[in-house]
């Protein structure tokens, strides 16, 4: 995929940056190519629930960001993206030492981009794929309060 604006990546690095949420979470960025994102966090015993396992609502917001940073490294300069939705279907309990967040677009567009997301719990340098999305997110141009 091409991005539209060659900049990409000092771009999608820096409003990742700004994220307050991804460092409240200790979401770090891993890798960031045209048209896909990966994220990493170590496991944190506080962002587990009842069972010991990463909550699902941690999953999903990691991996929400990396479905809406693949797609903001395709836009123009001065475009934001927004989620307009999303599903998450989780295969199997979040355990693990790392967790891998792969966000990649499926179909880039003007104005709505589909994208999908795989999660993955690392441990002893075994991957288990524990998550999946399906999100479409919004091009935002020109609207007051969503910098570019």
């Amino acid at each position: 995929m091409e991005p539209r604006n060659q900049a990409y990546e000092a771009r999608v690095r820096g409003s990742f940056a700004d994220q307050n949420v991804m460092a409240t979470l200790g979401v770090s960025m891993a890798v960031v190519s045209a048209g896909r994102v990966v994220l990493e966090m170590p496991f944190r015993a506080d962002l587990t629930q009842q069972h010991g396992f990463l909550h699902a609502g941690v999953v999903t917001t990691a991996l929400d960001s990396a479905c809406g940073y693949a797609g903001f490294s395709l836009m123009p300069e001065g475009a934001e993206v927004l989620t307009v939705e999303f599903k998450s279907n989780f295969l199997r309990p979040a355990a693990g030492d790392l967790f891998r967040f792969e966000g990649q677009v499926i179909k880039p567009g003007r104005s709505l981009m589909v994208t999908e997301g795989r999660a993955y719990a690392v441990s002893g340098g075994a991957s288990k794929l524990i998550s999946t999305m399906s999100a479409t997110m919004m091009v935002i141009e020109g609207r007051e309060g969503i910098n570019g």
